[in-house]
């Protein structure tokens, strides 16, 4: 597969996930690659429904911002090892990870063997 097809791949979901995250929260500086879940925007919320209303959205933020800061940690080490020239290498076993597997997920870490043990979905 062409390096610099997966790279703009990983670019360009780098940069869509930098901007969900930033959605949903705002940036930690003082932990890179972190983002602070936060409520959504509103004037004075004055009835208990609202006050509920704007604690589930919270939550659901909350629960979304994980798994998102996840993904982007796997992206930019996917671009790191890119960039130092261990791209494509599985992790466990140093072989070379199928070019249908990088296909389906540029920032694996693992050939198709050794999914299980780096926890990778796809």
């Amino acid at each position: 597969m062409n390096l610099n097809a997966l790279k703009k791949k990983l670019i360009a979901e780098k940069e869509n996930l930098e901007s969900e995250l930033g959605y949903i929260g705002e940036k930690d500086e003082e932990r890179p690659g972190n983002y602070n879940a936060q409520p959504a925007e509103t004037d004075q919320v004055g009835f208990r429904d609202e006050v509920a209303d704007r604690l589930e959205e919270y939550d659901e933020r909350l629960a979304t911002e994980q798994p998102l800061e996840a993904r982007l940690r796997n992206v930019t080490d996917a671009l790191e090892r890119i960039e130092h020239g261990a791209y494509g290498l599985c992790n466990v076993c140093g072989q070379k990870i199928e070019d249908d597997r990088l296909a389906a997920n540029p920032s694996a870490r693992t050939c198709k063997a050794h999914i299980k043990e780096s926890g990778d979905r796809a």
